[in-house]
């Protein structure tokens, strides 16, 4: 039991089947792992930014050339809350999500948390595959990402677990994250 002196820092009890978020960089694999590690659990899935364009009725590409970064956030921070309601869910948050403090903290409370993690190299080849990255629209990936993680390494590390995305079949990645949820 907790006593009220407890530090801050407290995390509360879990609850059973609470929902799994998947975080960290762009390309590193969050909605391809998380589709299958829903399937392996037995959860739903969700794609923060699928549910974002959902909701906006519009692309993210689109949200973030109409109205901004600031407001692609705010509509970000409400889905996820929205998402961390439901049991026995996965959920795949884009990249700057864990940034925000209101939606880490969500995040921490609520959920089971996973950085997933690769190599700067690895994270290029993959973006690479889609254009339609607003972040990365006219500027060099490399450099991008690379300054991106820079801001964001001491946020994903707040996660609950830290998970390599290795260049392998993702069924590796999803068995290295059903060991440290197990751990």
């Amino acid at each position: 039991m907790l006593s009220n002196d407890a530090p801050a820092t407290a995390r509360p009890v879990p609850r059973p089947h609470q929902p799994i978020v998947l975080v960290g960089m762009m390309g590193v694999g969050k909605s391809t792992i998380g589709r299958r590690l829903a399937t392996r659990l037995h959860y739903d899935f969700a794609d923060a930014d699928e549910e974002i364009e959902l909701a906006a009725n519009m692309s993210v590409t689109e949200i973030f050339e109409s109205y901004g970064e600031p407001y692609f956030r705010d509509g970000e921070r409400r889905v996820i809350a929205r998402l961390m309601e439901r049991d026995r869910i996965v959920i795949a948050t884009g990249g700057g999500a864990f940034c925000d403090d209101e939606t880490r903290a969500l995040i921490l409370a609520r959920g089971v948390s996973i950085w997933l993690d690769a190599p700067i190299e690895t994270l290029v080849e993959r973006v690479g595959r889609r254009g339609t990255r607003p972040l990365l629209q006219g500027r060099d990936p490399a450099q991008v990402l690379t300054e991106l993680m820079a801001k964001r390494r001491d946020f994903y590390a707040q996660a609950d677990h830290h998970v390599q995305s290795e260049n392998a079949p993702h069924d590796r990645t999803v068995g290295a994250v059903l060991q440290a949820i197990a751990a």
